[in-house]
């Protein structure tokens, strides 16, 4: 299907939106443009990888009927949300981890979001160049926010986890890896499960869950705004130096 330009703005638009937004809430000190574009671009580049990833795992799972809980749970948590949201992280951490720019924890949030947009805005063309206009502006609500809400709850434990390395705590900082991975696998998974059962109680069911997603993610995000200005990771004392590579 030929995609207009009416069609392409409708698939990028709304993921932009979202990038702004937390942009917007990011109060203490702006992050490089650059830096976000780079951000988005590897997350367009985890897309790809995340296609790749998906089709090999499937060939050596089960097969399960389309409609039935099997194959929503397997296709949800098996596939795509772990190996989505693996390799968006993947995306983060090679954009981000070493960068002068993040020192202050709310930052972990908007690099998180600016690498999932890229991945969702990249998978939202795919899906609306075959669906049409319809698709396009139901993942506006809906698909496009997941990925960039899953980007934002992975940022916050990202930045924990920054800031346990640069303070020497390696339990901390792993502790925080592991759940800046788990948090976004749950959501994604428990989404994606509602929206393959394709019954009436499972679509219910999840438009119930995008509610709350959205009022749990702007909660978090506003909260982390607010606390901005108290949460950079610097100055640390003069003696140490911690090689935050090592973790």
């Amino acid at each position: 299907m030929y995609l207009s330009t009416d069609l392409t703005a409708l698939a990028i638009i709304p993921g932009l939106l979202l990038i702004g937004y937390v942009y917007g809430k990011d109060k203490v000190e702006k992050e490089p443009l650059s830096l976000i574009i780079k951000l988005v671009f590897f997350g367009i580049l985890s897309c790809f990888a995340a296609s790749i990833l998906e089709a090999a795992t499937a060939k050596v799972l089960p097969v399960y009927p389309e409609g039935s809980l099997k194959y929503a749970l397997q296709t949800s948590f098996c596939l795509a949300a772990f190996w989505e949201e693996i390799v968006k992280y993947l995306a983060l951490r090679i954009g981000s981890w070493r960068s002068s720019h993040f020192n202050y924890r709310f930052d972990g949030i908007v690099y998180g979001v600016s690498a999932a947009v890229g991945f969702a805005v990249y998978e939202n063309i795919m899906y609306v160049s075959l669906y049409g206009f319809q698709t396009a502006v139901v993942r506006a609500f809906t698909a496009v926010p997941l990925h960039a809400f899953c980007g934002a709850f992975m940022g916050v434990f990202y930045a924990h986890s920054k800031q346990q390395a640069i303070l020497g705590n390696r339990s901390g900082c792993i502790r925080n890896t592991i759940l800046s991975l788990v948090v976004p696998m749950m959501i994604h998974g428990i989404y994606d499960t509602l929206a393959f059962l394709r019954t009436p109680e499972s679509t219910t069911m999840l438009m119930v869950f995008v509610v709350i997603l959205y009022i749990a993610a702007i909660r978090m995000i506003k909260v982390n705004s607010l606390a901005d200005h108290r949460a950079g990771f610097y100055p640390r004392p003069r003696n140490i130096d911690i090689d935050i590579d090592r973790y």
